[in-house]
């Protein structure tokens, strides 16, 4: 039996799950999850994000593989949650596949990210996400992560 909870989650939370800080943390609080199975998240697209400085200053949009990287850190915080020793490991990217985007997304936009578990088998895991702005779909991805012990990254 899985354990669902709407029990939210805060940055503070979050920050004790991933390793981001700003400016490259992308996930603002997490809204609901069922353990092991799918997560939901937010973040808040602000124009005060620094990466609207260059893209594009004229026509800000927030750039897609931030997308797909706040949809990657949302799976994380699934795939955190009963990790023993979470402080010495992360969580690396192994392959990006059918990625779509769809719409835009521009300051003041909220995006919803939902991302599921497709197969898990210990240290890698693969995952789906989409990430909606006002209950439209504005990118897909499916993504395989390794959990790695910090000691063996270098």
């Amino acid at each position: 039996m899985t354990e669902r909870t709407t029990a939210t989650i805060d940055i503070q939370g979050i920050m004790d799950l991933l390793p981001h800080r700003y400016p490259i943390l992308l996930v603002d609080r997490i809204l609901e999850y069922e353990k092991h199975q799918w997560i939901r998240g937010i973040k808040n697209i602000s124009m005060g994000d620094p990466i609207f400085q260059g893209h594009f200053p004229k026509q800000p949009i927030f750039p897609g593989v931030l997308i797909v990287e706040a949809m990657a850190q949302t799976g994380g915080c699934l795939v955190m949650q009963d990790m023993e020793d979470r402080d010495k490991k992360v969580i690396y990217f192994m392959a990006i596949d059918g990625v779509k985007f769809r719409k835009p997304v521009v300051p003041g936009d909220q995006l919803v990210m939902e991302v599921k578990v497709v197969q898990n088998k210990g240290r890698i895991c693969k995952m789906r996400g989409e990430a909606f702005v006002d209950g439209q779909k504005v990118a897909e991805a499916e993504f395989m992560s390794m959990l790695i012990n910090l000691d063996e990254g270098k």
